[in-house]
């Protein structure tokens, strides 16, 4: 099989203004890999490169020329013969985690036929739905009340709040009514804080918050600072989830070393931001040894990513809420058969995929 590729540009535009602690979003840049065997040009897998502006180590100004030089040599590989940290080392793409994702995809979308199944799952092949969070994003008191009750609305079970964007006495009012009206049993609340609060203000907001029972807070401060969140991981009465902390650590000896040393209570995976779909299951894999919870999310990719990240997630059998509500984000994704009812995510068969840009 000799393989040709190349790639389309594409620009999401969000729905409304997304907001984090880093910044609001209004659109995302993305770049589609397309792989063929030159044999048989009509049959293609197809991958999503989708750096997170501002997060992902591929946020650069040479992604492009790199995205363009694995394409012009990819003839030089063998799809049979390379494993995901092979194709790592031949194209160099240790500081390309989003690229890796999007290689990888193509290539077992090519593998399986060239119909958008990247791994065998009940998901894919069964309709088997995934239960997932809803997500509710930073922004003033009334945007952010409005979004949970359409989510509650909606029939989601599991709700996931971005908070940091507002004063935190009116984020607490809000998690509070959500508890007045719900119990545990009804709701399950995630709190996201992007590393919006600093150490010394970290343990008092989590007291805080502590009062709402509340499942858990992805990372309640900047990444990097092993010490600090190995302290509040101990001593917090929420337990914590790592994210951005994720982002960047390469070896597994180095994922072990975080692990042991902040001792988290949950680890959260994005694969295009921590190298793909084999470097998030060997997060998975260490992560299971001394029993640190997990789930999967998005990274705010279109369609064609998010269901590959799916797939993964229902071929580990997951049951907890994972963070995949993201394809109705965008005005323009690509229409697809991935399907969201009463908080479940579902791949409709009956529906077809719109590959008219490829």
């Amino acid at each position: 099989m000799t393989l040709q590729a190349n790639y389309i540009k594409h620009k999401l535009n969000f729905k409304f203004e997304a907001g984090t602690s880093r910044g609001v979003l209004t659109h995302k840049n993305i770049w589609y890999i397309r792989l063929w065997d030159s044999a048989n040009s009509s049959l293609i897998g197809i991958g999503e490169c989708a750096p997170l502006k501002g997060l992902s180590p591929d946020d650069r100004p040479d992604f492009e020329k790199k995205l363009q030089i694995v394409c012009a040599t990819i003839v030089e590989v063998s799809i049979t013969d390379f494993s995901i940290p092979q194709l790592i080392n031949f194209f160099d793409l240790n500081e390309y985690p989003s690229i890796v994702f999007g290689l990888e995809t193509a290539i077992l979308d090519l593998k399986n036929g060239g119909k958008r199944e990247i791994i065998s799952s009940k998901f894919y092949s069964n309709s088997k739905p995934i239960p997932i969070n809803g997500l509710v994003w930073m922004g003033d008191e009334s945007f952010m009340k409005n979004q949970l009750e359409e989510k509650l609305a909606q029939g989601y079970s599991c709700i996931k709040l971005k908070i940091g964007a507002i004063d935190f006495a009116k984020e607490l009012k809000l998690i509070e009514s959500i508890r007045k009206n719900y119990s545990t049993e009804q709701i399950t609340i995630r709190l996201d804080a992007n590393g919006g609060f600093s150490f010394n203000e970290a343990k008092e907001k989590l007291q805080l918050l502590s009062n709402f029972e509340i499942h858990s807070i992805e990372q309640p401060i900047k990444a990097g600072q092993w010490q600090e969140m190995t302290e509040l991981c101990a001593s917090s009465p929420i337990p914590i989830a790592l994210d951005e902390e994720l982002i960047g650590i390469k070896s597994k000896e180095e994922k072990v070393r975080l692990l042991s040393h902040i001792k988290p209570q949950f680890i959260i995976l994005k694969p295009t931001l921590v190298g793909g779909l084999a470097m998030s299951k060997e997060w998975i894999d260490i992560a299971d040894s001394p029993s640190i919870g997990w789930w999967i999310t998005s990274a705010l990719e279109s369609n064609i990513g998010l269901n590959a990240i799916s797939q993964l997630a229902s071929s580990l059998n997951v049951t907890m809420p994972q963070g995949l509500g993201t394809g109705q984000l965008y005005h323009n994704n690509i229409d697809s058969p991935l399907t969201i009812d009463k908080g479940y995510l579902y791949y409709d068969q009956h529906k077809e995929w719109d590959l008219r840009i490829f």
